[in-house]
């Protein structure tokens, strides 16, 4: 069962997707946001076609580790996607505090132009944020795992 990560913002929804292990994370896609009800219906078709049992989504906390605006509407987001989809898929946040800084500069060691990160840096930093769950739950799988990314 596949689990998809979501780096929800404003203008658009980065998307990765995990490989049928759950081992690694690949970018898939962003979705411009055109409204709740299109977003989710474009998720709920990426999880109907990919047998997706898991949904991570990036929390942006602050850096103090509390919820600020951008974290309640992105929880806001998860709960009208909760109400969205199957039940037999489990929704989890995941601390998104440094995702798009880690991505930012390994695109800019890789020489990508700025118009080309602003075209990949959100399914990206879904990437690196699903990645970051897929490790912390095969290190729970192991019995050797801290929590420093699940958002309670």
């Amino acid at each position: 069962m596949r689990a998809l990560g979501l780096d929800v913002g404003r203008k658009t929804i980065g998307v990765a997707m995990s490989d049928a292990l759950a081992i690694a994370a690949h970018p898939l896609e962003v979705i411009a946001r055109a409204g709740l009800a299109a977003d989710l219906a474009r998720i709920d078709q990426l999880i109907r076609e990919n047998d997706v049992g898991h949904i991570v989504i990036g929390l942006p906390l602050e850096m103090s580790g509390k919820a600020g605006l951008r974290a309640k509407r992105v929880r806001v987001f998860g709960s009208a996607l909760r109400e969205a989809i199957s039940e037999e898929v489990e929704i989890h946040e995941w601390d998104e505090r440094f995702s798009t800084v880690a991505v930012e500069r390994v695109l800019i060691d890789a020489d990508l132009s700025r118009q080309r990160r602003k075209q990949v840096i959100d399914k990206q930093a879904a990437a690196f944020i699903l990645q970051g769950w897929l490790e912390y739950r095969a290190g729970q799988a192991r019995g050797n795992a801290t929590n420093i990314g699940e958002c309670e």
